[in-house]
């Protein structure tokens, strides 16, 4: 390597006594330069231009292009060259020798200028980017003819921020990144798919040094690891158009949906008892799913996250698919797979807390950047998580952002939103004195009822047909409603009340169910003020609860009955249909995320029988209009006995049009009921589709068969016809010309 001659270049000298760039090699070597490009890089006088270099332990530095030397500012790590602008390209390269006698050669990351448009981040600062992904966080891009990723991040009480990696051996002060306003960016040459990097931040005000992960971040390491990566951003080739235009043209509200709620990690594991990945899991899952006739699975949160015992429920990478199972592309595979096998996937998302991980996005630029500064606001104390300010601009985008990364990127069916109730109010969890009131005087807390409603608004508007479910547990209302009602915006909403009330009545003595037969029938009273999804799920099998079947009374024979009855129950009752994983087996133990299922329960005819029984229920809901097709609607549900509290039976009427209705009944009694009188609209032959006691199910064989209905007034009804009830078991009559198909069972 030669040296510059005289005419190119600055004496070393001269340049030593630059007071201005000693104080800014200081500044650099302090991690505390507040703008790297105005000393680094290009800088033209005319014909004539410096270039500055800023490399720790390097021994020397050269430009590669001309195979000349730039010279040291005595006592520092800034190098600079001097010369005509004409000997160098645009973007030159760098030859150096590190600390270690390493050589390395790559393009000067400050000879680019910003890459971020103006635009972009306005409409970020505006709480209005709704492709904020595409524009903040790591992308690999080709720049100038140059291979790179552009870094970039939103940190804007930052004195500084680099991005450490295994391109600069995790060396803060190699790569400070540019500030444009509240936004840092860094388009960092020879930096590839893969890399592992961090952000590291030196906070204004104390001088503390934090490393984050990217809160933008598309792929994680795995687990206890925390570092990003760098992700291919190559879009996925679909293959699904035939499943989405479809979505896009289906009223849901009046078709079957029946959601089979899925944990990854414990549904099933490889031979060796490791976690499958998402190609393993399309071929099983999309199977076994189908077989048994769901219209959608529902993945427990799978947006990255640290703590296995989590579920997912504390999220740290909202972009991105945890790394447990594969990467971005792999999951869309895995989605893409389902909808060429017609199965929906619906996502449990989290935007109500996020965990206190010091890698996460808590303090993220040494401020309470994410979270509410308020300590009244700021904290689930009952899971030790933060809650998200949602009255500020950006973190109300990333928000929003992330809701559209998955249906959009990922073209997921829908959002399943955790936790609604802890967003809407402020004394949620809290006691007296440790939560102030909204300006009103109220509880509400009045940001996140905006944010909830914008982000509905917008899903709506820019996803036709998509899903979004609120988990909310109290009588907020209006929760199903368009915000230009009042209401929130929701798609539905978990029907909570049907499922504490009749769980808690299941578990009672069948003797004692005649005092209790409100339980029952309450929920009807306001079953139609709200689009209801109908949940047994995870929350139900877990923290001692013991799994359905545990909770079930009486011996083993009955307490299968009962668990029957309540599928009969649940696929009958007006509302869409929501069943966690194992339930259909009958599982005997509560869920353990640490392992699968037991499936070796299948060996066992009572168990077998019930999951027949859930594949029965999914196909008489799906090809039977009376039991799916209004119910929202209080024209789809008719009681024709809600009284017989002394016998523990009752019967409804769900309607479909005529003759597309559904007569059920139900005896919660252990005892038979003979000769049953029931009431029907329709004269002529009835058929029993559904009978809990069937032997194919695991029960006792009490099968009543094809009835006739007589004009026997009964009920309010003109005709009626007689059954025999036996104990614990529901029954699904239909009248004889109503359409089944071809699908149906022998």
């Amino acid at each position: 390597m030669t040296h510059p001659d005289d005419n190119d270049a600055i004496p070393n000298q001269a340049r030593s006594a630059d007071g201005q760039l000693i104080g800014d090699a200081i500044l650099l070597r302090e991690g505390r330069h507040p703008d790297p490009f105005a000393v680094l890089g290009r800088h033209g006088r005319g014909e004539r231009v410096t270039i500055r270099v800023f490399l720790p332990g390097a021994r020397q530095v050269g430009l590669a292009d001309i195979g000349q030397a730039l010279e040291r500012l005595a006592d520092t790590d800034l190098f600079e060259w001097q010369g005509p602008a004409s000997a160098l390209p645009p973007h030159y390269r760098l030859a150096w020798t590190d600390a270690s006698g390493r050589e390395n050669l790559a393009h000067d990351p400050y000879s680019f200028a910003p890459q971020l448009s103006l635009y972009d981040l306005h409409l970020f600062n505006e709480g209005r980017h709704l492709h904020a992904y595409r524009v903040l966080g790591a992308h690999p891009r080709l720049v100038d003819g140059v291979t790179g990723v552009l870094f970039s991040v939103w940190a804007p009480n930052a004195e500084r921020v680099s991005v450490v990696g295994d391109f600069n051996d995790w060396d803060g002060l190699r790569h400070p990144l540019r500030r444009r306003g509240h936004v840092w960016e860094l388009f960092v040459p020879g930096a590839g798919i893969g890399a592992r990097y961090q952000f590291e931040i030196r906070v204004r005000e104390t001088g503390e040094l934090l490393r984050k992960i990217d809160p933008y971040g598309r792929c994680f390491e795995r687990r206890p690891a925390v570092a990003s990566v760098v992700a291919d951003n190559t879009a996925h080739s679909w293959r699904d158009e035939t499943w989405t235009a479809r979505r896009r043209r289906r009223d849901w509200a009046q078709a079957p949906l029946s959601v089979y709620e899925v944990h990854l990690g414990s549904w099933q594991r490889n031979d060796s008892g490791d976690y499958l990945s998402y190609q393993e899991l399309a071929r099983r899952l999309v199977a076994y799913v189908g077989s048994l006739g769901f219209t959608h699975i529902e993945l427990m949160p799978i947006t990255e996250h640290p703590l296995d015992a989590s579920w997912g429920y504390q999220p740290t990478g909202y972009f991105a698919p945890t790394s447990r199972y594969g990467t971005v592309d792999d999951f869309r595979r895995f989605v893409d797979y389902c909808h060429q096998a017609g199965i929906g996937v619906i996502l449990d998302w989290v935007p109500g807390h996020f965990p206190k991980d010091e890698h996460g996005l808590a303090r993220f630029d040494g401020t309470h950047l994410y979270e509410y500064e308020d300590p009244t606001r700021r904290e689930h104390r009952g899971w030790g998580t933060l809650v998200f300010n949602y009255s500020r601009n950006q973190v109300k985008n990333f928000l929003l952002a992330s809701a559209c990364f998955w249906l959009e990127e990922c073209h997921l069916d829908g959002l399943r939103v955790d936790a609604v109730a802890s967003m809407l109010y402020l004394d949620y969890a809290r006691e007296s004195g440790e939560w102030a009131p909204n300006p009103f005087g109220g509880n509400e807390n009045l940001e996140a009822i905006t944010f909830l409603r914008e982000l509905n608004e917008i899903i709506h508007r820019r996803y036709p047909g998509v899903l979004m479910i609120a988990e909310e547990s109290t009588a907020w209302p209006l929760v199903t409603r368009p915000a230009w009602m009042g209401g929130l915006g929701f798609g539905m909403k978990w029907n909570m009340g049907w499922m504490h009330d009749t769980l808690e009545y299941l578990a009672l003595d069948p003797a004692l169910r005649r005092h209790h037969h409100e339980l029952l029938t309450f929920g009807l009273l306001y079953a139609f003020t709200e689009n209801f999804m109908l949940p047994l799920s995870h929350d139900e099998v877990v923290h001692g609860k013991g799994s359905l079947l545990a909770r079930m009374p009486g011996d083993r024979r009955q307490r299968f009955a009962s668990l029957r009855l309540l599928y009969v129950y649940m696929w009958t009752y007006p509302g869409k249909k929501f069943l966690f994983m194992g339930n259909e087996l009958a599982q005997e133990r509560e869920w353990d995320h640490a392992g699968a299922l037991d499936w070796e329960l299948l060996g066992q005819p009572e168990h077998r029988g019930v999951q027949t029984l859930i594949r029965d229920l999914n196909l008489a809901y799906r090809i039977m209009a009376g039991l799916h097709a209004r119910e929202f609607t209080q024209d789809g549900f008719e009681w024709l006995d809600c009284h017989d509290a002394a016998q523990s039976v009752m019967v409804y009427l769900r309607r479909g049009g005529e003759p597309q209705i559904a007569v059920v009944v139900f005896n919660f009694a252990a005892l038979a009921r003979c000769d049953y009188r029931v009431g029907v609209p329709l004269p002529g032959m009835y058929r029993e589709v559904i009978n809990s006691d069937a032997l194919r199910y695991g029960g006792d064989g009490g099968m009543n068969g094809d009835v006739y209905a007589t004009p026997v007034f009964h009920m309010g009804q003109s005709y009626s016809l007689v059954i025999d009830l036996p104990p614990l078991t529901g029954i699904v009559l239909t009248p004889a010309e109503a359409t089944l198909g071809d699908e149906w069972r022998d």
